[in-house]
Formats: structure tokens, C-alpha cells, sequence
């Protein structure tokens, strides 16, 4: 093979003097508090039954899309699911994509035009950060959860006939916390600001049926776009846009990331609609995963531990172990006592800002639970 370009070898060689060289896990047997598996069911046996019967009910022997939606994917599992998923959400419509990150890139890039300003959380996903340096518009970060910074900012850009969006996460992917969506919709309403949601988190772990935090907090009409994925809390893949029908037909026309794909297979999209069924169907796992999460702060709280970690109520809980090499030790620690947590390293986060994140799931058990943290406070303290 032919050998690196320089350039591309000193980057690397450079991450691994920093200790943040990434490599691909192996599989393992430890418990598992790694994977975004929130309510188990890309385990659970039963859906994959049910997907599979429903593709033979419908006769639906074809093994991919074969192109494009726009050419000749789009078959007809996805307008049934689309507007499953829109009923579920109360939302006007949806639009299924085929990753989170294509959602999020697709619509940043393609929505905020040139003379518009995105206003975005300083913590917002990469995958939102790549979407909006995709845009011809302007783009400003305001302090994480601050909305006096985001007041500020907006004061700056409104006027004349520029649009005005503002986005960020219900649920923070490397924090866990949640901002007061509340607020910051009265806030947007206030400016005429177009507030854009990233619920990927939030879906099948908050909410009435884990329908997400915009829905529970009533807010579907004041959100202008929503975007919930599926390999979360869904245990599956894909992602959707929820919005309204003009936005819908915008994104179908000019969301390259939508445009220029090969659709989901029919397993896949019958692989949406069947989970979402059971997330209606099935409300043990989601309230077994509300019992761990009350456990997990209890348990925090009692052993002397809370100091460490990011306040969150969520599935999501990070502990913060400054320094890479460190956080990377107590990682391969609690790994040897048999619990799977990963260390999320600078450049990911901050530097000084490195830290285990702790995904909690409803089949864990609190004997579990209680034990890697037990063992965690056995090696910080």
C-alpha cells in the first residue's frame, strides 16, 4: 500500500503522544455502560421477530432501497412510518434520513440562508457543527445553557429581513444535562427566532412513552424543527426531521444529504415503525430505566461522589477526571472489574474537561449500578 503523507502520519503520531490515538473497541462481555442501548432494544428479540413478520405480511422481499428516494427508493414503508412518527411526536409531518448526522448536516447546510444567523450551544454535536459550517450563513456560539449570552447575541442580529435560528440539544451527548426549553422557547417566540431541537437523547427516556422533553414540556408548535434519531433509545437507525409541511418539501429539494443518498432498506424503516411500537406498547423498560436513573443519583449522592459529576438527570452521567492519561486509567480500572465505561478524551471534550461517561440502561440492575460505583469511589478516593 502506499505510504502516508507526512502531514497525515504527524497528526497521528501527535495523538498518540497526547494519548487520544482513537481505535475501534472488540466486543466484550463486561456490563454494559457504554452504548446509548437506553431501553435494550436493539437486544430485544421480539422486535427483530416483529420486523421481520412485518416485511413478510407485505410481501417485502428486497434487500435495499435501490437508489435514492427522490429515484427509486422511496417504497412504501416510509410513508407509513414518516407519518407514525409524526403522530407519536404530534408533529405535522416528518422526514426520515438516514443518520442523525445526515439530519443535522442536511438541515444546517441547507435551511439558514446567506445574511441569516445560527446561533448555536457552545456544546452542540458535531455533527450540528458541521451542518452550519456547510451554511452560507453567519454562525455564533453563545455559552452552554446561558440564555442571557443567547439574549445578547440575538440582540445583535435582529433587523432587517435576516432569519434568525437557534439550536440545541434537549439532552446534551457528552453532559447529559438539559437546558429550560421552556424559556428558551418564550425566548425565541420574544425575538422571532426559529428554535431547532436535537432530541436524540431525549427519545425513549423522557416524556409520556419516552415521546422526548418537547413533547412532555407541549412545545411542538413553538419548535420550527425537531430532530429525533433511532439508534439511541430506539435501538435502531436512522433519524427524522419534525416539522411542518413546507420545511418537509425545502428539505426534500435542497437537503443534499437527503438528495444524494441511498434510502434505508425496507428492513431498516420496518425496523423504525416496529420499535416505536413497542415503545408505545412496552412502558416497563422505560420506567425500569427511570428506577436506575434515581438509583444512579441516590447511590452518586451517598457514596461522596456527586462533586465529580455533571449534574444530570438523564441516562447520560459523566464524571470529569482531568487529563487524558488519567481518565484512561480509571477507565481501564473499572474495566477489569468487569463494567464496560468509556473515557471521552480531549480533543473530544475540553481539554481539563475529560471524563467517563456512564450510560445507564434498563437492563441494568442495581446491584450493578451500585457496584461500579463503588468501585469507582474505591479508585478516586
Amino acid at each position: 500500500m502506499a505510504k502516508l503523507p507526512t502531514a497525515l502520519q504527524d497528526k497521528l503520531n501527535k495523538r498518540t503522544q497526547e494519548a487520544a490515538l482513537r481505535q475501534l473497541p472488540v466486543a466484550n462481555s463486561l456490563v454494559d455502560f457504554a452504548s446509548n442501548d437506553y431501553l435494550g432494544f436493539s437486544r430485544r428479540e421480539a422486535i427483530f421477530d416483529q420486523t421481520h413478520q412485518l416485511l413478510l405480511d407485505r410481501n417485502i422481499k428486497t434487500n435495499g432501497a435501490t437508489g435514492s428516494r427522490l429515484i427509486s427508493g422511496n417504497h412504501p414503508l416510509y410513508a407509513e412510518t414518516e407519518n407514525h412518527v409524526a403522530r407519536f411526536h404530534g408533529s405535522e409531518t416528518a422526514l426520515i434520513f438516514n443518520s442523525g448526522y445526515d439530519a443535522n448536516v442536511g438541515f444546517f447546510s441547507s435551511v439558514p440562508q446567506k445574511g441569516d444567523f445560527i446561533l448555536y450551544d457552545e456544546l452542540c454535536h458535531a455533527s450540528i457543527r458541521d451542518g452550519i459550517k456547510m451554511s452560507n450563513a453567519k454562525s455564533y456560539k453563545f455559552i452552554h445553557n446561558d440564555f442571557e449570552d443567547l439574549q445578547r447575541l440575538i440582540g445583535k442580529c435582529v433587523g432587517g429581513n435576516a432569519a434568525i435560528y437557534v439550536a440545541t440539544e434537549s439532552v446534551f451527548s457528552m453532559d447529559g444535562d438539559c437546558p429550560n426549553l421552556e424559556e428558551l422557547a418564550q425566548l425565541c417566540e420574544k425575538y422571532h427566532a426559529h428554535l431547532v431541537i436535537d432530541e436524540a437523547h431525549a427519545l425513549g427516556v423522557f416524556g409520556n412513552q419516552g415521546r422526548g422533553l418537547v413533547a412532555e414540556h407541549r412545545l411542538q408548535s413553538k419548535v420550527f424543527a425537531t430532530i429525533v434519531t433511532f439508534g439511541k433509545g430506539l435501538g435502531c437507525h436512522g433519524a427524522a426531521v419534525l416539522c411542518s409541511t413546507e420545511l418537509q418539501s425545502y428539505l426534500i429539494n435542497f437537503a443534499r444529504s437527503f438528495i444524494y443518498t441511498t434510502g434505508l432498506s425496507p428492513h431498516a424503516v420496518a425496523n423504525i415503525l416496529t420499535a416505536y411500537q413497542h415503545l408505545e406498547s412496552n412502558p416497563e423498560a422505560l420506567e425500569s430505566l427511570r428506577n436506575n436513573i434515581i438509583h444512579f443519583n441516590q447511590q452518586k449522592n451517598l457514596l461522596g461522589l456527586k462533586p465529580m459529576f455533571v449534574h444530570s438527570k438523564s441516562a447520560i452521567q459523566c464524571a470529569i477526571i482531568p487529563g487524558n492519561e488519567k481518565v484512561k486509567k480509571v477507565a481501564n480500572q473499572l474495566r477489569e472489574s468487569g463494567f464496560d465505561v468509556k473515557a471521552i478524551l480531549s480533543p473530544t471534550v475540553p481539554e481539563g474537561q475529560e471524563r467517563l461517561r456512564i450510560c445507564l440502561h434498563s437492563y441494568n440492575t442495581e446491584s450493578e449500578i451500585s457496584g461500579l460505583l463503588q468501585t469507582l469511589a474505591q479508585l478516586i478516593f
